[in-house]
């Protein structure tokens, strides 16, 4: 007689393809209208289960709820390739394993961050909105006027899978290449970018910063009034990695001063309950956490985290195991 299928509990509604493999693998639970989970009504669902697939959403996940998981979990799998979200070692102190989806989402992330760097340069919120409006009454040879892209110096705070893929975007608008990370990275994958060990020697050199490193104890709220200030006057910041990165205050103020001319924003803290000043910035280019949402990419995500149930399962090392 075959073993019974492992018990899984998907906490979000994922990609067909995805939930189709799930169904055949596993005995699922999936969530068929996505409604967002509770901490209660998770741990009621996870009773019975070996497994959870879970998302960022699920921000329980960092604020106890691994200690009150019953014994039979054994993995939580993050359709992310961050884990800020997730209790790491409390879940080594369960001995469940925690894996992720790095590499998948790259691609998509990296040309998010160029839109944003497009958007916020050229107007793209306000543009939009006075053809929408009606207000675009004529053309003007200086009004109104967004800022070049093509030429300038972009900082890049964290040079890992996505930092690298935008700076080979970059290079196709000649901008002159700076990172700051913990080490630098081989000359290949730089992308003629210069490194700067210390974070405060980049700054003065960028024009354009984007964030791309990870959300952590040493990151969050990285991007204050301090290091706003050390950039050039007339900036541009981007973020497409964590919104707990930027300081929120510190960053309006330097928008509304006229310290920075403009920001691109995908990811903020509390989202999506995001600071409401920023709804009323001109100079501001907002999207709602688009970072890796194409359907390739989304598909490839949930897939790469079958991939690692499918290996713990049977008794392998998952490819992208964090515990």
């Amino acid at each position: 007689m075959a073993p019974a299928l492992p018990r899984l509990l998907v906490t979000r509604r994922l990609p067909k393809e995805v939930e189709i493999r799930l169904a055949k693998t596993y005995r699922a639970e999936l969530n068929a209208d996505d409604q967002p989970m509770s901490e209660a009504e998770i741990l009621d669902a996870a009773q019975d289960k070996d497994a959870l697939l879970i998302t960022p959403m699920d921000k329980s996940f960092a604020t106890g709820i691994i200690a009150k998981l019953p014994a039979s979990v054994k993995i939580v799998a993050t359709f992310s390739v961050g884990y800020e979200h997730v209790d790491i070692a409390a879940a080594r102190e369960r001995d469940i394993a925690v894996t992720n989806t790095p590499d998948v989402l790259t691609n998509a992330t990296a040309d998010i961050a160029l839109l944003l760097i497009l958007g916020a340069a050229r107007g793209a919120y306000w543009g939009e909105r006075m053809v929408r409006e009606d207000r675009w009454t004529s053309w003007s040879p200086t009004a109104p006027l967004g800022f070049d892209v093509s030429g300038k110096r972009l900082g890049i705070l964290g040079m890992g899978r996505i930092g690298q893929a935008v700076a080979k975007r970059a290079q196709a608008f000649e901008m002159e290449l700076h990172y700051h990370n913990r080490r630098p990275v081989a000359p290949d994958l730089a992308y003629g970018a210069r490194y700067h060990a210390a974070l405060d020697q980049m700054l003065p050199h960028s024009d354009f910063l984007s964030v791309n490193c990870a959300s952590t104890p040493e990151t969050r709220g990285l991007v204050n009034e301090k290091l706003i200030g050390k950039l050039p006057d007339g900036a541009i910041i981007v973020n497409s990695a964590r919104g707990d990165i930027i300081d929120d205050d510190a960053l309006i103020a330097g928008l509304t001063s006229g310290k920075l001319a403009a920001a691109g924003l995908d990811v903020f803290r509390n989202e999506p309950k995001i600071d409401p000043r920023y709804r009323t910035l001109d100079n501001v280019f907002l999207l709602p956490h688009l970072g890796s949402a194409t359907r390739d990419t989304r598909i490839a995500m949930g897939m790469r985290a079958a991939d690692n149930l499918d290996a713990f399962f049977a008794g392998r090392k998952p490819a992208d195991l964090l515990t």
